[in-house]
């Protein structure tokens, strides 16, 4: 058994931003940084635990960086430990569990918990179930600084301006007749409508075809940081895979550049319209 000091993962990367606009950027599945003993835990290596990556997506949000928009990404690979998922979807197949510990929701029972057990394009994922410390080291190495690190910029960033957007941005597989941007909020409990419906608009007006909430609604950032009422609101933005990589899903492709700049516009254009919401009315003549 590897000593659990040496089952850390790495940490999330925060890239500080201007603080000129009330938006913060997540990028939870981008992590690529496989430690040599996860990659010996793994049955298939690097190429089977990559399937679970959003490729390119930390590089993808480049543009609204350069606007001056702050982001945390996590380093740590979404195999190892998936931070859109909540703390307790652990799955007894993955990980050894006391009695009733288990969870049962679908996305477990898919073999997508927190610590994902497999996928269909590679089967089992790993040698040998987890023990309880090798789970604790990696949620204390990489899933919980990722998410405390959420809440604190998002604290910050509302107690200057009031509002703040959370944009988690993701990828996701094509598949026929599906949108080309899904765009998540938990059917309307992580972001107030005006921010959903501006987000779309503006991803339809640089000509991308868009749904809200289908299939995918938001996963565990916007559910754990969305708080509309409070003026934290949580948009989940998936971008099929085809609007930006090569076909072999790993390099750049022709439309990088244009996905990315649909990321720079909807953070600009949502953010200077919360900042409008903040102004003060002007006196009357």
């Amino acid at each position: 058994m590897i000593a659990r000091a040496n089952l850390v993962l790495p940490g999330p990367r925060l890239v500080p931003g201007s603080d000129r606009l009330p938006v913060l950027l997540s990028v939870p599945h981008s992590g690529r940084d496989y430690p040599d003993w996860l990659l010996r835990l793994s049955r298939k290596g690097r190429d089977g635990l990559r399937l679970f990556e959003d490729p390119l997506v930390d590089r993808l949000v480049w543009r609204a960086q350069a606007l001056g928009i702050g982001a945390v990404i996590a380093q740590a690979p979404r195999a190892a430990i998936d931070c859109n998922r909540a703390e307790d979807e652990l799955d007894p197949a993955v990980i050894s569990l006391p009695p009733g510990m288990a969870h049962d929701g679908w996305r477990v029972r898919a073999g997508l918990g927190l610590i994902p057990g497999r996928a269909p394009q590679a089967g089992e994922l790993w040698r040998r179930r987890i023990g309880p410390a090798e789970l604790e080291a990696r949620l204390s190495s990489a899933w919980r600084p990722y998410h405390l690190l959420v809440a604190s910029e998002l604290e910050r960033l509302k107690r200057r301006h009031g509002e703040v957007l959370l944009l988690d941005c993701h990828s996701m597989p094509w598949r026929a007749g599906q949108a080309e941007v899904v765009i998540g909020d938990r059917h309307g409990t992580t972001a107030s409508r005006f921010v959903t419906d501006l987000v779309r608009r503006t991803a339809e007006e640089d000509g991308y075809r868009t749904a809200i909430n289908d299939p995918y609604a938001g996963g565990n950032v916007v559910a754990s940081h969305g708080v509309p009422e409070s003026g934290i609101h949580a948009v989940q933005l998936e971008l099929d895979r085809r609007c930006y990589l090569d076909p072999g899903n790993q390099e750049p492709g022709p439309a990088f550049d244009r996905a990315a700049r649909l990321i720079e516009r909807i953070a600009s254009t949502v953010g200077a319209a919360l900042l409008d919401r903040q102004a003060p009315p002007l006196a009357a003549e």
